[in-house]
């Protein structure tokens, strides 16, 4: 099996922060890596599942509780207006169902808004957020996350601002 979220579940502990921004036994939170959107987040199960109706009822109980509690803390960190959320699963070796959790900017041109968000995505290399912002981004987001409601693992060092990338 070709997944590249499972490869990444497997390997957990040494994952950078970028990787596992927030986890608890169901879910594991990234930052997407090809974006040029800072917050760009995925939510994905911690087991492989292909499809939303494979989810376990305990796993679907947190799934709104995981969303909703990125939505806000995305809120704190990037200002952003509101999130969007989607789920397709549909590309070669990404089969592994994950939800995409992007901040909405208040400036996002019309163009790009709703399911066109999606250019800012499957960037060029050297367009890529920087690793080590993303780190940062991650801790940050991580020192809101564990604020709230107490579902994120502590995985990130606390205290990592945004202006340090």
């Amino acid at each position: 099996m070709d997944c590249y979220v499972c490869r990444n579940n497997d390997q957990f502990n040494s994952l950078p922060p970028r990787e596992r921004v927030a986890a608890d036994a169901h879910w594991r939170v990234a930052h997407a890596f090809d974006s040029t959107v800072a917050g760009w987040l995925i939510l994905v199960p911690r087991r492989h599942v292909t499809s939303i109706a494979e989810l376990t009822d305990v796993e679907a109980a947190s799934l709104g509780t995981w969303q909703v509690q990125l939505s806000r803390a995305l809120a704190i960190v990037t200002g952003c207006v509101k999130t969007y959320v989607m789920q397709y699963a549909e590309r070669d070796g990404f089969g592994h169902v994950h939800f995409h959790v992007v901040p909405r900017m208040p400036d996002i041109p019309h163009d790009r808004r709703g399911p066109r968000v999606f250019a800012y995505l499957d960037a060029p290399p050297d367009q890529r957020i920087p690793e080590s912002r993303l780190d940062a981004f991650a801790a940050e987001l991580q020192n809101h996350l564990s604020r709230g409601s107490g579902m994120a693992t502590a995985t990130a060092t606390k205290g990592a601002g945004l202006s340090e990338a």
